[in-house]
């Protein structure tokens, strides 16, 4: 008696798995071909070009404009 509901189980949930299968690969069975057949656009990636500008000061430009007093002018 065990074996006959131990085998009635097994193929009703077996039977229940099959008709799950089924019924969702023919409910989503338009959106997997898509997504199969789906073919990305190819995008060419962007590349980004930064100047960076420094601008330096020359020796000309860097004159001291007065001396700095010395310990003999200071006293």
């Amino acid at each position: 008696m065990f074996t006959l509901v131990a085998a009635t189980l097994f193929s009703g949930a077996f039977l229940l798995a099959i008709g799950t299968m089924a019924w969702m690969f023919a409910a989503y069975h338009d959106k997997m071909v898509a997504a199969l057949l789906f073919q990305p656009i190819p995008q060419t990636p962007q590349v980004y070009h930064i100047r960076v500008s420094r601008p330096r000061v020359t020796h000309g430009l860097r004159k001291v404009s007065h001396a700095l007093p010395t310990r003999a002018a200071a006293a």
